[in-house]
């Protein structure tokens, strides 16, 4: 039988949840514990795949096609596992079940009501997940901040869970701020009490408290969270801010929240204890002072980093393999436009171009992949970044400015770029674009297959549109080498440049699949590359002669 931690949090919103339930699952893990993840949702979208990046961030796409929140990748990336359509879970999902089964007549004679139908909808999401995953331990996150009106029917599912599978195979754990006041230079509890006792009132009363702070908590703070919240001492875990978020599951299992969990929950353990010997390796290796490389990633929603997320960690991962650190530079692709000043492309050792889903700075990217050809940069394009540099090269090649996207233009001359066929019916937004894991042959002799090292691979997709069969022609003709196709050879899924240092685009999104020690192919052969370009700024200084 699986056992259940809860992850509350308080105070505020963006507490660090999310990474503190991906580092329980790394210090468990390390125990030899099986263990799964899942994170509730409020909000009333089914999922977040029709949302703004400025509204919620990256779009985390799971290997079976799920549309999850940014989370789901911290969860894969910590723990190093792959999750389902199963670790997400939202109102939108739950209300529109119940209602479903309210109209088919499951509830006949009944009166429908969040207490118990709602709640134990909920509630079956949670024993799905641990029957489906066979994990010893499903660490479940609850979106928002307590005291959230829209999260309230999940609170109440958690706190029936413990009657429901028994107190020892229960834990709840509560993320809180503590707010440092400059004007009395104190750390404050008030707001995590405050915070506790209404967790307190819908009858959930937190087993371990993790308290988050830009400052050191000292034993005095600790004594009074203790007192004050009614949590043993050692239950009152500090997490100050670390310069790596790879830092916090070391963080936490130094203050002891390893064996803690272990002992509550009465976890059978290997005799061996934690092992974390490659994580601490991996803390060691990001705070080593190293030579950077600079990379532009040029993009839509630059102004909320979190819209990239993955595709910054995946570039992390992959400098951290050359032995190097990394300067990234957020350039927005609008400002490349109508004569925008691209100098800052000039000290770029590679430029990225991530995904994204409308016509709004798309000529910026175009630009940008203009100058990636001509300058000999390395040039990573990632699902829309594929599409971008198709656009550009079609144009080079057909010395026209009119290839372009349907998307962007319906009524283009040249539709390199057009709906899959499959999506030309679909009337709906939410969850019709070809999405999850699809398989693609690589092309022997390719920079793609060389740096797969494999012939067939799996990658994850989230779009609608593809490159026009009608002009592989022409544009191969060009020198464009189409180095991964789908199986029936159908859909070009990789496409790259044979007279280029390293122009490699792909259909897919390859930087869901990078971890810690362990960088996607592609990331990490674009790196590969992209440290030995010297530009503006980066040239080496010549040793002056005894002579001159």
């Amino acid at each position: 039988m699986s056992k259940y931690i809860f992850v509350t949090g308080g105070v505020v919103s963006s507490v660090g949840k999310g990474i503190t339930v991906a580092s329980i699952g790394t210090i468990l893990k390390s125990r030899q514990i099986a263990v799964s993840a899942q994170k509730l949702d409020p909000y009333l979208n089914v999922d977040p795949g029709t949302m703004s990046p400025y509204q919620h961030g990256e779009v985390f796409v799971t290997q079976d096609g799920a549309e999850t929140d940014l989370d789901l990748g911290n969860y894969e990336r910590f723990i190093d596992v792959e999750l389902t359509t199963d670790s997400s879970v939202t109102s939108g999902q739950i209300y529109s079940s119940v209602i479903t089964k309210e109209r088919r007549g499951d509830f006949l004679g009944g009166t429908i009501q969040v207490v118990p139908h709602v709640t134990t909808e909920i509630k079956e999401r949670f024993h799905h997940l641990a029957e489906k995953s066979k994990a010893d331990v499903v660490i479940i996150e609850v979106g928002g901040t307590v005291g959230d009106i829209e999260g309230q029917p999940f609170l109440e599912a958690i706190r029936q869970m413990r009657n429901d599978v028994g107190r020892d195979n229960v834990l709840y754990v509560h993320v809180t701020l503590l707010p440092y006041l400059n004007s009395t230079q104190e750390v404050k509890t008030k707001p995590t009490q405050h915070s506790v006792n209404e967790l307190r009132r819908i009858g959930i009363q937190p087993d371990i408290i993790v308290c988050r702070s830009d400052y050191p908590i000292s034993e005095d703070i600790r004594d009074k969270i203790s007192l004050f919240c009614d949590v043993e001492k050692k239950a009152v875990i500090s997490l100050p801010t670390v310069s790596t978020i790879y830092e916090v599951p070391l963080v936490l299992e130094e203050a002891g929240l390893g064996q803690l969990i272990a002992d509550k929950l009465k976890l059978k353990l290997n005799p061996r204890s934690s092992d974390l010997k490659h994580w601490k390796e991996l803390v060691d290796l990001i705070k080593t002072p190293r030579q950077a490389v600079n990379i532009a990633l040029v993009g839509k929603y630059v102004e909320l980093k979190d819209a990239y997320f993955s595709v910054r960690e995946a570039l992390h991962h992959a400098v951290l393999h050359h032995g190097r650190d990394i300067k990234l530079n957020w350039v927005p692709s609008e400002s490349l436009e109508n004569g925008g000043d691209s100098s800052i492309l000039r000290s770029a050792q590679g430029i990225v171009v991530p995904g994204g889903f409308g016509v709004r700075g798309i000529e910026g990217m175009v630009k940008a992949a203009t100058y990636a050809r001509e300058k000999g940069i390395p040039y990573l394009g990632l699902c829309l970044g594929m599409q971008v540099m198709v656009i550009e090269f079609a144009r080079h090649v057909l010395g026209s400015d009119e290839p372009n996207s349907t998307e962007f233009d319906a009524k283009t001359r040249y539709p390199v770029i057009d709906l899959l066929p499959d999506q030309k019916d679909k009337k709906t937004k939410g969850g019709t674009m070809r999405l999850g894991n699809y398989p693609c042959q690589l092309v022997d002799g390719s920079r793609a297959a060389r740096a797969y090292g494999q012939d067939l691979i799996q990658e994850r997709h989230r779009h609608r549109y593809e490159l026009n069969n009608q002009y592989r022609a022409q544009l191969e003709k060009g020198g464009m080498v189409f180095s991964g196709l789908s199986p029936d050879g159908r859909l070009v899924e990789l496409c790259e440049l044979a007279d280029h240092p390293w122009m490699v685009s792909c259909q897919f999104h390859p930087e869901f699949g990078s971890r810690p020690g362990r960088p996607h192919p592609l990331f990490r052969d674009f790196i590969g590359v992209a440290k030995d370009i010297l530009r503006e700024g980066a040239q080496t200084s010549l040793p002056l002669s005894s002579q001159s």
